[in-house]
C-alpha cells in the first residue's frame, strides 16, 4: 500500500506533530473498538470475541519486530515489562543505560541493581566485563536519536551482558529487529496508534530461563481458560507466561492498527517520516538526520498559536512525523517559527 493511499485511512486535523505523545488510530481500529464499547455498554456480548484482539495483536507485533508470536509477552506499560526482566539480573548487578533515558527504562534498573549512565553516544564503548546488563532505547524520546545498535549489541555479546530494548519510539516508523537483542519492551499508544494500555515485549529464550514472572495470574495459564482456580502453579512454557491480564479494549483498537503498520510497509513508513522530518529540519536551516523525531530550540508557543500540536521535552521543541503527517503539515509549522 502506498502512502497517499494508507493516508487516507485516517481522520487527522491539520497540524498533528506529536505522535511521539500518542498516535491517531486509522478509521477502522476507531470503528472497531466502538463497535465493542457498544457491546460492553449493552452486555450483547460474551468477552472472548474481544480476547481474540490479543492473539492477532501478539501475532502482528511478532511479525512487526522478527519474532515469533510464542516470545511475546502482552502488558499494559513499558514499566511493568521492564521490572519483571529486571528479575533476571543478579544480586549487585551493573545495568549501563544513557545519561538521558526515559525513566520507565530507568528506574526499574535503579531499583533492582546498581546503575552507570554514560552520554548515548558513548554506551557502546562503555561496557566491560563487569556489565550485567545494557538497557537503552531505540530512539531516545527527548531527542530523536537513534541507538548505534550494531555495536551495542557487539559489545554486549563479546562481554556476556544482556541487551534490553525500549522500542516505544521505534516501533510503527523504523525497521526493528530482535535479533541479538534479550529482551524489548513496546508501549503501543506511540507510533503503533494503539489506545493506551497495550504493551508488547519479546523475551529471549535464554532471558526467560533466568526470570521470575512475578505478576503471574489466570491469563499466563498454561491451559488457556484452564487456569482460573486453585494450585499448583501450572504457567504457559513460552513467553506467555509472563502475560498481564489483558485491557481487553486497549488490545482492540492495538490489532487492525498494527496489522496496518505491516501492511503498508514499516520500511516505506520510515521513508516517508524521515523525510518530512528532514523537510522540517532543513526548513529550519538544520542538516537532515535519521529520525521521525526533530527537536529543536524554538518557541513553541508559536506553533500553540498556529494550531500546531507539539511536544516540549527537556527544554525544546519536540515534533514528530507519522504516516497521517502530510507535507502541508510540516509546511503550517516552519511558517510559525521562521
Amino acid at each position: 500500500m502506498d502512502i497517499a493511499t494508507a493516508a487516507k485511512l485516517w481522520d487527522a486535523d491539520p497540524g498533528w506533530l506529536n505522535t511521539a505523545s500518542y498516535g491517531l488510530p486509522p478509521r477502522h481500529a476507531f470503528e472497531e473498538l466502538q463497535t465493542v464499547l457498544t457491546e460492553w455498554r449493552h452486555g450483547s456480548s460474551d468477552w472472548k470475541p474481544w480476547d481474540a484482539a490479543v492473539g492477532r495483536s501478539r501475532a502482528a507485533f511478532a511479525r512487526l519486530v522478527g519474532a515469533s508470536a510464542a516470545d511475546v509477552t502482552i502488558s499494559s506499560t513499558v514499566s511493568q515489562i521492564m521490572s519483571t526482566v529486571a528479575t533476571a539480573l543478579p544480586p549487585g548487578a551493573r545495568v549501563l543505560v544513557p545519561e538521558i533515558e526515559f525513566t520507565s527504562n530507568l528506574f526499574p534498573w535503579a531499583v533492582a541493581a546498581d546503575v552507570e549512565t554514560v552520554p548515548a553516544d558513548r554506551l557502546a564503548d562503555a561496557i566491560t566485563g563487569r556489565t550485567d546488563a545494557v538497557a537503552f532505547s531505540l530512539v531516545q524520546s527527548a531527542t530523536g536519536e537513534v541507538a548505534p545498535l550494531r555495536d551495542i549489541v557487539a559489545a554486549a555479546r563479546a562481554h556476556d551482558a544482556l541487551v534490553i530494548a525500549d522500542a516505544s519510539q521505534a516501533c510503527g516508523w523504523l525497521p526493528v529487529s530482535v535479533a541479538g537483542i534479550d529482551a524489548l519492551a513496546c508501549a503501543a499508544y506511540k507510533w503503533l496508534m494503539a489506545p493506551r494500555g497495550a504493551a508488547f515485549g519479546y523475551l529471549s529464550p535464554r532471558l526467560r530461563e533466568r526470570m521470575r514472572p512475578l505478576a503471574a495470574n489466570w491469563y499466563g495459564g498454561a491451559d488457556e481458560g484452564g487456569s482460573y482456580y486453585g494450585p499448583p502453579l501450572r504457567l504457559a512454557d513460552d513467553a506467555r507466561a509472563f502475560d498481564l491480564s489483558p485491557a481487553w479494549f486497549c488490545f482492540v483498537g492495538a490489532a487492525p492498527a498494527i496489522e496496518l503498520l505491516n501492511e503498508i510497509g514499516i520500511e516505506r513508513i520510515r521513508d516517508h517520516d524521515v523525510g518530512l522530518a528532514n523537510r522540517f529540519r532543513t526548513g529550519l536551516g538544520l542538516d537532515p538526520a535519521d529520525s521521525a523525531i526533530v527537536s529543536v530550540d524554538a518557541p513553541g508557543e508559536r506553533l500553540a498559536a498556529a494550531g500546531i500540536r507539539a511536544a516540549v521535552r527537556a527544554g525544546r521543541v519536540r515534533a514528530s512525523f507519522h504516516v497521517y503527517t502530510t507535507a502541508d503539515d510540516v509546511d503550517r509549522a516552519l511558517d510559525a517559527l521562521t
